[in-house]
């Protein structure tokens, strides 16, 4: 594989980050004040070890948040198997909770240390992989250039690349194409997304498809869910799933427009960040409604009518609780969550016309009749309200919406295959037993 020089920007970025390291310093303890770091393991960030390195081989597996990181878990499982141990890492607390219950054995979590050349010498001095998959879009300067010094393959799975952003690394060809090089091997989500990469110089690109289709839905504890229907029993329910600031209000004036005619109402929020939970009850009381919030312990009681699920990693209970789930990060400019998890789950799909992060998939679920885009605030509550007044169409949405995701699956067995000559390799050169 043929590597392009290092351009001087390149070179400046490496050493501007060993100037650096005392504002790092700063941004992790300002990141630990605010909750956003965990004090016990905030070494880790620093590319310190918070265990010692298992014997025998090791793969680095990297997804930035949670969405990215549970992606990957069908090829950690496939790798567990295969006889390596599995390093997975993750940039945010969430995530590292999330992970926790669901890594198989043979697999262990660390978070992912900055981009800065000490801080990764240390964790790569440390944890020696023998090759490192990356999820998506994670593509840091300083964390390429130490793989490709220390002769470690780096592959990309899931890879993004967006009109937008391509034209952004277009204006700095040099630097695209010295980074792209370095890659071993890019899968691209779609046909589109591959011609990005290998355009701005990746030479190994393939169609890989997308992960999440082939990912496991989120958990739910039956006695949770059980209590939880028996709560809500014939209520009409819908869910606002991971939303983001900006978009409550036009939640609740659907709730509004919609509780005159559709009596007994319940509408189920729940914050992509959770500590903004308090925050949105009282939004919801100063509108006129009445909430309740999970995590200070409230249910969806007969007399309530916002219940904010303000807690991590419960979002499977609500999609199997609601017929209708609206995505957030879509009625304002964030670009969209994850659709394919209530669309497996039996939900009719909606969110908003902000949804570049996940273009391709949402194109999918429409295409299949699982999922409808929705305009505005007021779009939102008509459809809603269509849906709720209609279970039979809501069920046959989300059944075209099931089926549309079952379509997508094999992303995992064919990023598995595109790893499979580097395992040959280790085998060739008796690093790994056969």
């Amino acid at each position: 594989m043929s590597r392009r020089p290092l351009p001087a920007l390149l070179h400046a970025y490496h050493y501007g980050l060993i100037a650096a390291e005392p504002a790092l310093a700063g941004l992790l303890a300002w990141r630990r004040r605010r909750g956003k770091e965990d004090p016990v393991r905030l070494g880790e960030r620093t590319g310190r070890p918070g265990r010692p390195r298992p014997a025998g081989p090791l793969v680095w597996a990297h997804g930035a948040s949670i969405g990215e990181a549970l992606s990957l878990l069908g090829i950690v499982e496939g790798l567990t198997r295969r006889g390596f141990t599995v390093l997975v890492t993750s940039g945010t607390r969430t995530s590292a909770e999330m992970l926790a219950p669901r890594l198989p054995r043979g697999a262990l979590h660390q978070f992912v240390p900055l981009d800065a050349p000490r801080y990764l010498a240390r964790f790569l001095d440390h944890w020696r992989p023998d090759f490192a998959v990356v999820a998506e879009s994670e593509i840091w300067p300083n964390t390429i250039m130490a793989l490709d010094r220390r002769e470690v393959p780096l592959i990309l799975v899931n890879g993004r690349m967006s009109e937008r952003s391509a034209r952004g690394w277009a204006r700095l060809p040099g630097v695209a194409g010295a980074l792209l090089s370095r890659i071993a091997v890019c899968l691209a989500q779609t046909a589109e997304e591959a011609e990005r990469f290998a355009r701005l110089g990746a030479p190994r690109v393939a169609v890989g498809g997308n992960l999440k289709f082939d990912a496991a839905p989120p958990r739910a504890d039956p006695q949770a869910l059980a209590q939880l229907a028996g709560l809500v029993g014939t209520r009409p329910v819908w869910l606002a799933a991971s939303t983001h600031p900006g978009e409550e209000a036009a939640l609740f004036a659907a709730h509004h427009s919609l509780a005159g005619r559709i009596p007994g109402l319940l509408t189920i929020v729940v914050p992509r960040h959770p500590e903004r939970g308090a925050g949105i009850a009282e939004q919801a009381a100063a509108a006129g409604l009445r909430p309740a919030r999970r995590a200070a312990g409230g249910l969806p009681a007969e007399r309530v009518e916002v219940y904010v699920a303000d807690t991590i990693g419960e979002l499977g209970l609500f999609f199997r609780l609601a017929p209708v789930a609206f995505m957030g990060g879509s009625l304002v400019p964030h670009g969209g969550q994850n659709p394919i998890e209530p669309a497996r789950l039996g939900c009719a799909v909606l969110y908003g016309p902000h949804v570049r992060n996940f273009a391709s998939v949402c194109a999918a679920l429409e295409r299949g009749g699982g999922a409808r885009r929705v305009r505005d605030g007021a779009d939102l509550a008509r459809t809603v309200g269509e849906l709720l007044a209609d279970p039979p169409r809501a069920r046959a949405m989300a059944r075209a919406g099931a089926e549309a995701v079952a379509s997508g699956a094999g992303a995992v067995e064919r990023a598995l295959a595109a790893i499979e000559p580097f395992i040959c390799q280790m085998k060739l050169a008796g690093r790994f037993g056969a």
